[in-house]
């Protein structure tokens, strides 16, 4: 075996160890909140709630197994620099990861080919693992965020195209509905990401990585950074509570992402969370050396 192929090999192994720690421990941010949010709570069956979640948490890190039976469809937001030696191999290597991982994890089953409706039973397919690439000029790192797309939490993405006319009103009016008609199925307290550009497709990819963002980070735009905020707290005042059972939070956040949108439209889109938010950042440097930025003890 080659020096390229001994490390393209370390590469993959690395990332289905990455995955399937993923999948059994939160990333700290989002620990942090919950922690956050438990300590806030007044009802107590809401305490309860959020006992048995941690209880949850901890019983998958004893038994080394997944916190949620359901481990999504597996996502790779793949940020990369253009001389990162194995570049024209990431996205194969990523699929075997995926093929590993679904083993040694182990991951449900969760990739169905459309049309066919054919489980595949390893989680790979038809653009499966989905990869979203992002290529940076001269760079010899590659940093990849892991996030597991769950049902329920998938549940409540939509997306729409407004005339201008409508206003950012009609931005937080779709918010709100859709989470009144829709956030419950989402196993709250939720993360809401919110896309807003010109067309669906750029508004929906916005909104999904609204939610990779780390919890209590702010929209660069004063304006942005005050609908957040807004957005939160009237979220927070529907009072849904944990697994939807009422109590004092709805979310864990609200995150706004923007594109520059057409004169003729503005497009919104929504992307959500569940509490057990199931995301991971990890750097590999050229040398295939690599820091876990998401979660601090974990190596």
């Amino acid at each position: 075996m080659t020096g390229q192929e001994e490390g393209r090999q370390a590469v993959v192994e690395l990332m289905a160890r990455f995955t399937a720690v993923v999948g059994k421990q939160l990333p700290d941010d989002v620990l942090d909140k919950l922690k956050a949010l438990r300590e806030q709570e007044e009802q107590q069956l809401s305490r309860v709630v959020y006992d048995s979640m941690f209880e949850n948490l901890e019983k998958a890190l004893e038994l080394d197994r997944p916190a949620c039976q359901d481990t999504g469809v597996i996502n790779y937001f793949v940020k990369a620099g253009t001389n990162f030696p194995l570049l024209a191999q990431m996205e194969n290597i990523l699929v075997e990861a995926v093929r590993l991982a679904t083993v040694e994890a182990p991951l449900r089953h969760n990739a169905v080919q459309i049309f066919d409706e054919i489980n595949t039973g390893d989680n790979t397919g038809e653009r499966a693992p989905f990869v979203h690439w992002e290529i940076v000029d001269d760079g010899d790192q590659v940093e990849l965020e892991v996030y597991m797309a769950g049902g329920g939490c998938s549940l409540p993405g939509r997306a729409i195209t407004f005339m201008p006319s409508a206003g950012y009103e009609s931005v937080v009016s779709y918010v709100f509905d859709t989470i009144v008609d829709w956030g419950i199925n989402a196993c709250p307290p939720l993360l809401v990401g919110v896309g807003i550009a010109g067309s669906v497709e750029n508004a929906a990819l916005l909104s999904k990585k609204a939610i990779l963002r780390p919890i209590g980070s702010s929209h660069p735009n004063p304006k942005g950074a005050e609908m957040e905020q807004r957005l939160e707290k009237g979220l927070n005042e529907l009072g849904l509570g944990p697994q939807g059972l009422a109590g004092n939070s709805s979310v864990l956040g609200v995150h706004v992402e923007s594109a520059a949108r057409h004169p003729s439209t503005i497009s919104v889109a929504i992307n959500i969370g569940c509490w057990a938010h199931r995301r991971g950042t990890i750097r590999i440097n050229s040398d295939l050396s690599y820091e876990i930025i998401s979660h601090r003890e974990v190596t």
